[in-house]
């Protein structure tokens, strides 16, 4: 059972993101403000949930949270300053929306940088352990899926709608063969290097 907060009498923040092994798309960062003694049912790490159920919480989320915010890198900027980075630049702006004082960040992961007004506490696997992350992991991901179906009705060659930027072999076999558009991560291994055969 996911908890719904860190530490008791505090007003925190979930925080995680979506797309960040994609070769093509921004990186998205959500960050959900939830009431302490709130109950969402079936609400999970976006990863196990169904696309289904992911799209059913979305508007719960939306409604029931205290308050929300999305934050968006693009690809160019993630070329610039790498994806770590863009990840945690990507939180640091769905964070910077919110409007209600906060005490305390929880951040999905082992790493981040430094809020400049706000404490925070890195959580590995956060999104399977507490309300809020998870709540901010359905809202990134949702947000980054629908971008990407947006994408897709522009270069349908590269199967956006269904991989959603992620590397499979239809997207890069289409890299290969259309070469990139503006939405491709320059600093990534577009195509895989090629192997040495064996006889």
């Amino acid at each position: 059972m996911l908890k719904p907060f860190y530490k008791k009498g505090l007003i925190e923040a979930g925080c995680d993101e979506a797309g960040r092994g994609c070769l093509s798309g921004p990186v998205v960062a959500a960050s959900v403000i939830l009431p302490p003694k709130i109950k969402l049912k079936g609400l999970n790490d976006s990863k196990l949930l169904s696309h289904k159920k992911r799209i059913e919480l979305e508007p719960i989320i939306k409604e029931r949270a205290i308050e929300w915010a999305v934050g968006i890198v693009s690809p160019e900027e993630i070329d610039e300053i790498n994806i770590l980075n863009a990840s945690f630049l990507a939180m640091h702006r769905a964070i910077n929306q919110l409007k209600t004082k906060i005490d305390l960040l929880l951040i999905d992961g082992n790493r981040f940088n430094k809020h400049e007004s706000i404490e925070h506490e890195c959580i590995v696997k956060g999104d399977s352990k507490f309300l809020s992350i998870a709540a901010a992991s359905v809202l990134a991901k949702n947000y980054r899926d629908r971008t990407m179906v947006e994408l897709d009705e522009r270069f349908p060659a590269y199967d956006w709608k269904n991989n959603k930027g992620y590397p499979t072999i239809k997207h890069r076999q289409a890299i290969l063969e259309n070469g990139i558009t503006k939405y491709h991560r320059k600093s990534f291994q577009l195509v895989p290097v090629q192997y040495e055969i064996e006889f």
